[in-house]
């Protein structure tokens, strides 16, 4: 039995009425063109396209739906079918014989109506007809596939994500020819209406991960969505504190390798960053390229990024710590060098540390800011010349210049730019204890490090998995990588039930 749907906010039936309300609504907005135009085979033959200039693609717009409509061929053919003059049949008629274009709606609400016009679609309005067409017209200009800025490699893809949402689901698709990748599109935003698509591997990722992804999407009520960051931010599990608990990325190897390993991707439109969940600790010192070279190189590669996290985190604090309270721990010949360079310095070692980590830090952001050109200039330039204009100057030793130096250089190795500034936030931190208590301040906070770090968890995961809770299974992928044939399991407590990454082969040797 047939029940007849209610509209809660129906179109006009009346043309006239329709645009009329629409212009209102927008404003009479300069980039709103609604074409009047009549058909040649309904006997009210009145009809209007409505778009947003810039938006659509102005020549499909005329060759798929304008002429079609206007097509006297077209016309006598459709005369000829057997039809009803009622309203639904004559919008399925147009759908199902006159229109070409593929990604048509049928629309009867206002709201989703105004909605489709200001996203890219076309909508198609005939006089004594409550309800409307939306065929699907984008064209936009935008930005290409181009190579990743923040995540270069020497060996790798070259391609990294754009702004459009589907050329990055796309290129997601391009990597992973699997029907098991599902991707679900959510609009969020009362203004801006973003599209954010979540993909994941049906069977490998946990649903209870992809449960809460959904659920802490559906509960965020903002006015607008410009940048994954804001959903970074409002989705994330640890607020206080300085570690990224969403991994983001701009390469699609990154995220489908992340994908089959049990993670779900967070794509935002306008955007070439997507996001992925979980996100663990040593997931921060792996970069794509890990998995490009042997595994030996791979693996000298990763503990040298650990070394370096050590120096750019503890080294300042350590330097300041024994200059300070603990000049015994050095060599006589030292001591008597770091004595003699530090003899005109009217500062004590904390505030000179202060002094020229507070001057890099500065330079380095002026050269982020500043033009490409000139941006890497000022920043080499400028850390050389106060510098050296600083130790002549008897203002900063010799000695502090390079403790700054390699603790900067130390820092750019990591591949994540997030832990890089976490870094850089938590350096001060030990410095300040250093100065005030020595070596057992900065024994102190380390283990308060350690301690925030193995209960901080991303989306039910705890953070430093496989370390803590320790799994010997997923050490292989952990502080070193193992050659690709060892790594048969994905990690246990990302993937659900598909665990097996890859069935190990006989050797050549057997027989």
């Amino acid at each position: 039995m047939n029940k007849e749907k209610t509209i809660k906010n129906p179109l006009p039936e009346s043309l006239q009425e329709a645009m009329d309300w629409i212009r209102e609504q927008l404003g009479h907005s300069c980039d709103l063109v609604i074409r009047e135009f009549r058909i040649s085979f309904s006997e009210a033959n009145k009809a209007a396209i409505i778009y947003t200039d810039g938006l659509v693609n102005l020549e499909h717009v005329q060759e798929f739906i304008m002429k079609p409509l206007m097509s006297m061929e077209e016309a006598a053919a459709f005369r000829k079918r057997e039809r009803d003059e009622t309203e639904l049949s004559l919008i399925r008629n147009i759908i199902e014989y006159i229109l070409p274009a593929g990604g048509i709606v049928e629309l009867e609400d206002r709201d989703a109506i105004l909605n489709a016009a200001l996203t890219g679609c076309a909508v198609l309005i005939l006089e004594g007809c409550s309800i409307a067409i939306a065929i699907e017209m984008r064209g936009w200009e935008e930005r290409g596939v181009t190579e990743p800025a923040a995540q270069t490699v020497v060996r790798g893809p070259r391609e990294g994500f754009s702004e459009n949402i589907r050329t990055n689901t796309s290129m997601i698709r391009r990597k992973i020819k699997d029907p098991k990748l599902w991707i679900e599109t959510k609009f969020i935003g009362k203004s801006s209406q973003t599209a954010v698509a979540i993909a994941f591997m049906n069977g490998t990722a946990r649903e209870s991960i992809v449960d809460e992804v959904r659920s802490r999407l559906d509960a965020i009520d903002i006015d607008a969505i410009l940048e994954s960051s804001y959903i970074e931010e409002l989705i994330q599990d640890g607020v206080y504190t300085p570690f990224p608990t969403v991994f983001h990325t701009e390469r699609p190897d990154v995220v489908a390798a992340g994908l089959l390993e049990g993670r779900v991707a967070i794509i935002i439109d306008g955007t070439p960053f997507v996001l992925m969940v979980p996100a663990i600790f040593v997931e921060l010192f792996q970069s794509p390229e890990d998995y490009y070279q042997r595994a030996d190189i791979s693996t000298l590669v990763r503990i040298l990024r650990f070394i370096s996290f050590a120096i750019a985190l503890f080294v300042p604090s350590v330097y300041i710590a024994i200059t300070t309270f603990h000049q015994e721990m050095m060599p006589t010949s030292m001591l008597i060098s770091l004595a003699s360079q530090r003899e005109g310095v009217p500062f004590p070692a904390f505030i000179e540390a202060i002094l020229m980590e507070v001057t890099f830090e500065i330079l380095r952001e002026a050269g982020v800011r500043m033009p490409r050109p000139v941006g890497q200039a000022v920043s080499i330039v400028g850390t050389l010349v106060i510098g050296q204009a600083a130790v002549e100057a008897g203002i900063v030793s010799a000695a502090m210049v390079i403790v700054v130096s390699i603790t900067a250089i130390s820092s750019f190795v990591l591949p994540s730019f997030n832990l890089s500034i976490s870094v850089r936030m938590l350096r001060f931190l030990f410095m300040g204890l250093a100065a005030s208590f020595g070596v057992f301040g900065i024994i102190v906070g380390f283990i308060a490090l350690v301690l925030h770090l193995c209960r901080l968890n991303s989306f039910g995961i705890p953070y430093m998995t496989p370390l803590a809770p320790f799994n010997f299974a997923d050490q292989k992928d952990t502080l070193m990588r193992f050659p690709m044939w060892a790594m048969l399991k994905r990690p246990r407590l990302l993937s659900r039930g598909n665990l097996t990454r890859q069935r190990k082969k006989a050797s050549r040797n057997e027989t």
